[in-house]
């Protein structure tokens, strides 16, 4: 007997990576050999290597997870539905550190490997994933020639009131990350974009290895072996940063906690655009502490990334994921478009002129193998559902590790 396991409906390797949010796959009988009568029942279980990622799965769109379910496979080549999903708090930290296992009776008769790729506290993250992400992110740079430079100019002066000061800030930026993820993981499919959590220590970060150590000038210094050392934006090589605050502490700025209580309406805790996202820019000076330059500092990404993040635990805590729920987004009528619910945004639908920037650089957004959502020109309402919560196929194939799923007993 042979047989076909798709993940994220996709026979593709490109394809097999699961975070919290459920992921749809299937399995189906392409040779009933040695097999009798109409169906056969074969258990979907995984096989996980020491410390790594963890899956459970269940075989329906509703109910609880397991370690292992029970399916009924038509021996005639029909499809047959069931969801995996990582288990929280068990994330994986290499390729393929996690296998779904399909078994008939105790015999192993089809081995996927996959990878439980979720976004992670950039300080803790192992040297091996920090590499990983470093040598990504270089590439993408590419010494100022490559695609980062897109990044980089959807992020100056003149395309500011695309992103900030109105309730497109979270959406847009949310895109902004997305797109350059897909990008990094194109070039490595293991990389997830990791977040500086700015309210807590985070020596590990401001390292030679890592995002750099500034001296007294502000000027980053990168170990011999960190591809960042050829950091260029704008045409300047390298990176200035000078940390206002010391490295054994955090900025002075809203733990998560307070910016998580801004209130349970949206027009609450967007003021978080203020602070804490502000002040983590401004403990610094150097091009990140203002708007107009801060992409020019690879730290830029990580602290937004970090701002996603604590968007995404407020739509947990208050489940404010249902556009339809006033609670969920404000809309300003004055504000420009790009900040109201069915606005596509700029620069990925491609519009110049008038309120808009004059140029919109870096084409629509990247598609990715594991997630069919937002679509090549993102709107501000495709933002929200980043899980599926409402719908599965609104899920933007990313999750972070201390926001679990909304859905189902992960």
């Amino acid at each position: 007997m042979n047989l076909e396991l798709q993940v994220n409906d996709s026979t593709n390797a490109a394809a097999r990576f699961v975070g919290w949010t459920p992921a749809s796959c299937r399995v189906r009988v392409t040779n009933p050999s040695g097999t009798t009568g109409s169906s056969i029942n074969l258990k979907v279980t995984s096989r996980s290597n020491p410390g790594g990622g963890e899956l459970q799965f269940r075989a329906g769109s509703a109910g609880n997870f397991a370690s292992s379910i029970t399916l009924s496979v038509p021996t005639n080549g029909a499809t047959i539905l069931f969801f995996a999903a990582g288990k929280f708090g068990k994330p994986s930290s290499t390729l393929g550190d996690v296998a779904i296992e399909i078994l008939d009776g105790s015999t192993v008769v089809n081995s996927v490997p996959v990878m439980v790729r979720i976004r992670k506290n950039a300080n803790n993250l192992s040297p091996q994933e920090r590499d990983r992400f470093v040598g990504a992110f270089a590439k993408l740079n590419d010494q100022g020639q490559g695609r980062f430079k897109d990044f980089r100019d959807m992020h100056v002066r003149i395309s500011l009131s695309q992103a900030h000061g109105a309730p497109g800030f979270l959406p847009w930026h949310r895109a902004y990350l997305l797109d350059l993820e897909r990008d990094l993981q194109a070039i490595d499919p293991s990389v997830a974009l990791p977040y500086w959590r700015f309210d807590e220590p985070a020596p590990n970060i401001f390292t030679e290895d890592f995002l750099g150590e500034a001296d007294a000038n502000g000027t980053v210094h990168f170990s011999e072996n960190n591809p960042l050392q050829y950091w260029r934006a704008d045409g300047l090589l390298g990176v200035d940063r000078q940390p206002l605050f010391a490295l054994s502490s955090a900025p002075e700025l809203l733990s998560e906690a307070k910016t998580l209580a801004l209130g349970n309406a949206y027009k609450g805790f967007r003021t978080m655009e203020i602070d804490p996202h502000g002040y983590a820019h401004t403990s610094f000076d150097g091009p990140i502490s203002n708007p107009a330059t801060a992409p020019r500092d690879p730290l830029f990404f990580l602290l937004h990334c970090n701002v996603d993040r604590l968007w995404a635990k407020w739509q947990r805590k208050f489940s404010r994921f249902d556009a339809a729920n006033a609670a969920s987004f404000d809309t300003i009528p004055s504000s420009n478009p790009g900040h109201k619910l069915p606005d596509t945004m700029w620069p990925w639908n491609g519009v110049t002129g008038n309120t808009r920037p004059p140029t919109a650089p870096g084409g629509p957004m990247s598609g990715s193998p594991t997630a069919s959502a937002p679509g090549p020109q993102p709107r501000v309402v495709d933002m929200l559902d980043y899980q599926g919560t409402l719908n599965e196929v609104s899920a933007l194939g990313f999750d972070y590790d201390d926001a679990p799923s909304s859905i189902g007993a992960l």
